[in-house]
């Protein structure tokens, strides 16, 4: 399609990136069936996975949703911004002289060994009770208290007695493979924690976990991934729409013939006379550079095999079979005839990675905000 039938706006871009905001919203209504009655949290972290913090966690809250995990104080202190109620979690743990900023911006830190513990109880003791997030790692070998620092919080209590361990929570190593034993492994040693450590809710299972079966749910489940679209199991049909289409502006056509080659490194060499689309999207933008001689472009039902290695700014593409097409027009890139699921697995990378190096100059469109 035409660029210009894309926006008011995108004319001034080179590409146009659309977020599907009902989608998120469908899949995280969609989750939270599947969990009910344990409570579906929302990860927002790395601005909403590359789609847009402030547009996403809005339209989250509007669905209900009032628990928010990010990575860091600073994503935390943005997402309060936006957000005027409901718990934000920061995971990455809790450092001298970042109390005060809990407090004042109303976050609760993740606790991830007894230092941090001990650091939250000595200011909850100054200031008065606050709540927290306790992470236990039972598995990952990762951020959390270790299976001796879990025994010595068992034996001592009372080092957590100061504030309110509101979130009891792990992480599953390898929740995107059902049939690994350390799935249960890890369910076993976090079971056995809630059992004896006060909380009000436990949270073992994100995206992946809770395609587990419900005993993996406990009272709370942190969708991320695939409340954008992503595939959550590998194996299996992805239940989740898809919500991110990313549209590249074709900036040139060219005819070629054997032996031309094309971009850096001359790494395609042309057999035949073709034609070539040169597209506005890069590794600058996201588009990674492993992407390089196995992915698809799209124009209407027509494939278009992108050629040459991705460069920085600029993409190549096989477009010898869509007679038609125009400078100034679009292909997809990314959309419902390819998704980030299918240019995660040709590039050899994981939809995470497509989605969180999404850059920020293609022209944002956002479906559904309100």
């Amino acid at each position: 399609m035409p660029i210009s039938d894309l926006g008011a706006q995108a004319h001034t871009a080179t590409s146009v990136l659309t977020v599907d905001l009902d989608a998120i919203a469908a899949n995280y209504q969609a989750l939270s069936a599947l969990v009910a009655p344990a409570i579906c949290a929302g990860v927002v972290k790395a601005n909403a996975y590359g789609l847009g913090v402030q547009p996403v966690a809005r339209r989250l809250w509007e669905e209900g949703c009032s628990i928010y995990f990010v990575a860091s104080l600073d994503e935390g202190i943005l997402l309060r911004a936006v957000l005027s109620e409901g718990d934000i979690v920061p995971l990455n743990g809790l450092f001298p002289g970042e109390e005060a900023y809990y407090r004042e911006h109303r976050l609760l830190p993740t606790l991830n060994d007894l230092g941090q513990i001990e650091l939250w109880s000595t200011f909850c003791e100054e200031t008065g009770v606050l709540p927290a997030a306790l992470h236990v790692d039972t598995g990952m070998s990762r951020l959390g208290l270790s299976a001796i620092e879990r025994e010595r919080l068992l034996t001592e209590p009372n080092l957590i007695q100061k504030f309110e361990c509101r979130y009891l929570i792990s992480h599953l190593a390898c929740a995107d493979t059902p049939d690994h034993p350390l799935n249960r492994q890890q369910y076993e040693n976090f079971a056995s924690f809630v059992d004896r450590m006060p909380h009000k809710h436990a949270s073992l299972a994100a995206s992946s976990g809770i395609f587990l079966g419900e005993e993996w749910h406990f009272d709370m489940v942190r969708a991320g991934v695939a409340l954008y679209g992503g595939t959550p199991a590998g194996g299996v049909d992805n239940p989740m729409q898809s919500v991110v289409r990313l549209d590249g502006l074709v900036l040139q056509l060219r005819d070629v013939d054997s032996p031309e080659t094309v971009g850096y490194g001359a790494s395609y060499e042309f057999d035949s006379k073709a034609r070539l689309a040169t597209v506005a999207a890069g590794y600058a933008d996201g588009y990674i550079r492993s992407a390089g001689g196995q992915t698809l472009a799209r124009w209407g039902n027509i494939a278009l095999p992108l050629v040459g290695r991705v460069s920085m700014d600029l993409i190549t593409l096989d477009a010898t079979a869509a007679i038609g097409l125009k400078v100034g027009d679009t292909v997809e890139l990314i959309g419902p005839n390819y998704d980030i699921n299918d240019l995660a697995r040709d590039a050899g990378t994981i939809p995470y990675e497509i989605l969180t190096s999404l850059g920020r100059r293609y022209h944002r469109c956002y479906l559904g905000e309100k």
